[in-house]
């Protein structure tokens, strides 16, 4: 998601350090955990509402929106086994015209 190794944590809390000030880190430190708080509390509020009003026999691998997502089409139309083409049907044999007569011409063709 952020890509953020450990290093790069160590190294972003102490440039924070450095920032903010040892008077005011407890103050924010504070702050960031109520956050964290609320937005596991909210969390679990949306898991309990959401399985309360549908229930818990849904199958959500029917209503996942990847498998909607172009590039999974072509590669699974591309990967499914080929089926054999149906037999073409032959045309029926024409009479041929006598000499003499126009061929014929369909004026919605063009």
């Amino acid at each position: 998601m952020l890509s953020i190794n450990g290093g790069e944590i160590i190294v972003l809390l102490l440039i924070a350090v450095i920032v903010i000030g040892p008077e005011r880190l407890p103050e924010y430190s504070r702050q960031l955990r109520s956050w964290i708080v609320k937005g596991r509390d909210m969390l679990s509020d949306g898991r309990a509402t959401l399985e309360r009003e549908v229930g818990g026999d849904v199958d959500w691998e029917k209503l996942d929106p990847r498998q909607y997502d172009p590039r999974t089409i072509v590669r699974e139309a591309l990967y499914e086994p080929a089926s054999k083409p149906a037999p073409a049907a032959r045309p029926a044999a024409s009479t041929p015209l006598a000499a003499g007569t126009p061929a014929p011409f369909d004026t919605e063709a063009t």
